[in-house]
């Protein structure tokens, strides 16, 4: 699967019929389940709960769970759910875990070169579900331009050198975080439309309902260097942090 995240839904769904299947197939846990399950909703069903009614939905709960735990699959879901989303998360965020560990304290870094390629006439596919973090590594700039359904984008333009004038992101996605990571030094626009979400820009935070927003960093006008950011999402915050 190309989305790593429709194939992490597949396995904790099968991995929670399985788990269903263990416990209906051990009838001791198949009943603590359903007590658990009918006291919990006895109690939340209720307008005003007393004392022994807390009793009842902490009892639910502890029911729940022993019935639940004492599931070989419910372990192994909990054990995949970690290890994906950690690393995943990882992955995401452009963390090296291993940046100070003792060996690379002197390590000695080969810079790698390219030739140049052309600009004109390329073609590429970006994936419509997707979290995508651009500019993990050092890399030569181009505009950036973005069209996504749903997703997580981070764009990191500390490994980056910006050429003078202006520079443009266009990002427009249905819902998502967008995440712009802009060095010291850079005059920095924003003009972004959005259904519901926030914008934090400068250290300063906008609450948009159905609204467009157009702010400019204070040196926009004197700054060699400017970045011209334009957003468009259904629903999604933006945030433009300084690096």
């Amino acid at each position: 699967m190309n989305n790593p995240w429709r194939f992490f839904i597949v396995v904790e769904a099968l991995l929670f019929i399985l788990a269903l299947w263990q416990i209906l197939h051990n009838p001791g846990l198949a009943v603590l389940l359903v007590l658990g399950i009918l006291c919990v909703s006895y109690v939340l069903k209720k307008a005003h709960r007393t004392s022994f009614n807390n009793f009842q939905l902490i009892l639910g709960i502890i029911l729940i769970l022993i019935g639940m735990m004492n599931s070989p699959a419910v372990w192994l879901m909990l054990v995949f759910g970690v290890l994906f989303i950690g690393l995943k998360g990882v992955e995401i965020a452009g963390v090296d875990i291993t940046q100070r560990a003792p060996w690379r304290k002197k390590q000695m870094i080969m810079v790698e070169t390219t030739n140049a390629e052309p600009k004109s006439g390329r073609r590429f596919k970006r994936p419509w579900f997707a979290n995508e973090r651009i500019g993990t590594n050092v890399y030569e700039w181009d505009d950036i331009n973005i069209d996504i359904l749903s997703g997580d984008t981070i764009v990191d333009l500390g490994n980056t050198l910006l050429p003078k004038d202006d520079n443009i992101i266009i990002i427009r996605k249905g819902i998502g975080r967008t995440r712009i990571l802009v060095p010291l030094g850079i005059a920095v626009s924003l003009e972004h439309s959005t259904f519901y979400g926030n914008v934090h820009f400068e250290e300063e935070k906008y609450h948009l309902k159905n609204e467009s927003l157009k702010i400019y960093s204070n040196d926009f006008d004197t700054n060699t260097r400017r970045l011209k950011v334009l957003t468009n999402t259904l629903v999604g915050d933006v945030e433009v942090i300084r690096v």
